[in-house]
């Protein structure tokens, strides 16, 4: 059973910074492409940041570029998304996720597992 585990979520000030780790197991982590959704009560799942299996290639959404870094740790099986500046419209619960050959990597419904979550706040 692949299990995806979050941390570091948390409560900071508007212009403060978090960083979220994912934890995967039972996994070819170098065969998956990694990504962190979030979603905020009321609106869609959206895909925040991607990063293909070598860690060559990464995708941000627009509202996040400048600010959020997306890395990861083939030896170690982790990915991790690294958020400064934050707004508090980032505030949101927010899901790592790994899929495999992704034609579309917005859609969440294309992507293979999913953690639990981890709740991020940003306080103006």
């Amino acid at each position: 059973q692949v299990f995806l585990v979050e941390s570091g979520g948390g409560l900071v000030q508007a212009g403060g910074s978090l960083r979220l780790s994912c934890a995967a197991s039972a996994i070819t982590f170098s065969s998956y492409t990694m990504g962190w959704f979030r979603q905020a009560p009321g609106k869609e799942r959206e895909l925040v940041a991607a990063i293909s299996g070598g860690g060559g290639i990464t995708d941000y959404t627009d509202s996040v570029k400048g600010r959020f870094t997306i890395s990861r740790d083939n030896a170690k099986n982790t990915v991790a998304l690294q958020m400064n500046s934050l707004k508090p419209e980032d505030t949101a619960v927010y899901y790592c996720a790994a899929g495999w050959r992704l034609l579309d990597t917005t859609q969440p419904r294309n992507w293979n597992f999913w953690g639990h979550g981890a709740q991020v706040t940003v306080s103006s």
